[in-house]
């Protein structure tokens, strides 16, 4: 009779296999963002590269909680079902006792989702809660090999899958829309009051534009200003493709002269990223009328 694995031993393979499946979930999120406008963009900041070190050690810890809390009971449960109901254990007591851990902890994380939330976070959290725990209940050895090669293989092969859906189109990458000049005419708002108002002949009035729903209550008094009002010119250049478009502003007292496009066919949006280059905070104008 093959005898238990140490403990420890256990809680380092399932510790393992969490990472790997948090290493597969990043793949994915990356290539969905590809699928999304921004600031969802896929990718990534390469400042990610430089705190690399200090995420894998706060997943490690994370992963290990995560067996501890969920993971060994999981474990236990399905052991302990599995001699009462059946004389024995059984491995396919672990993704039904998984599936019911699974489902109070999305409810209780559910923050008001909806079913449909509920449904696509249900199954994806039961398979991850599956995979470590029936790795947990093993009595294979050396197995830590093999749990490591076929999770670097699913890394790379979810990685050039998503690579492979984005080129061919299976996967449709964000694209966005094509606008022509006369588009741009009319009043774009950011939904706080700041306006830019484009004219025909090439003019454009910006009011507060640049504004931020500031709910600290802090004193800004120090810093740039947050908006800026004036009289400008404006052009529109096509570029290449979609993605290369160009909205130049030179309204004197803004600092603002370049705005990307974005949004949706029949939903043009502008915007550009403030604050923090790597910050990702996108300040964007919605249009709200064709006129003055």
């Amino acid at each position: 009779m093959t005898r238990k694995r140490p403990w420890g031993l256990s809680l380092l393979l399932s510790i393992l296999a969490l990472l790997i499946e948090a290493v597969v979930a990043y793949v994915v999120a990356v290539v969905h963002g590809f699928t999304q406008e921004p600031p969802s963009l896929g990718g990534g900041s390469v400042m990610f590269v430089f705190f690399l070190p200090v995420v894998a050690v706060f997943g490690t810890a994370v992963a290990g909680v995560v067996s501890v809390v969920l993971v060994l009971p999981t474990v236990r449960l399905s052991t302990v079902l599995g001699r009462r109901f059946g004389g024995r254990e059984a491995w396919w007591w672990v993704p039904a006792v998984a599936a019911a851990v699974s489902l109070v902890l999305v409810v209780a994380l559910s923050g008001g989702s909806g079913p449909v939330g509920i449904a696509v976070a249900w199954p994806l959290t039961t398979a991850a809660l599956t995979v470590p725990a029936l790795l947990w209940r093993s009595r294979r050895e050396r197995i830590f090999g093999p749990v490591l090669l076929w999770g670097l293989v699913s890394v790379v092969l979810t990685a050039v899958l998503g690579g492979a859906g984005l080129a061919t189109g299976i996967i449709p990458e964000y694209r966005p829309p094509a606008v022509a000049s006369a588009e741009l005419v009319g009043r774009w708002s950011d939904g706080l009051g700041g306006t830019l108002t484009f004219t025909a002949d090439g003019r454009v009035s910006a009011v507060d534009v640049g504004a931020e729903d500031d709910d600290d209550g802090g004193d800004d008094s120090d810093s740039e200003p947050d908006a800026c009002t004036g009289q400008g010119t404006w052009s529109y250049e096509a570029g290449e493709d979609t993605r290369s478009q160009v909205l130049t502003i030179d309204v004197p007292p803004c600092t603002f002269g370049y705005w990307n496009i974005g949004g949706r066919e029949g939903r043009p949006t502008l915007y550009q990223y403030v604050g923090d280059p790597d910050s990702g905070d996108l300040y964007e104008l919605t249009k709200t009328s064709s006129g003055p």
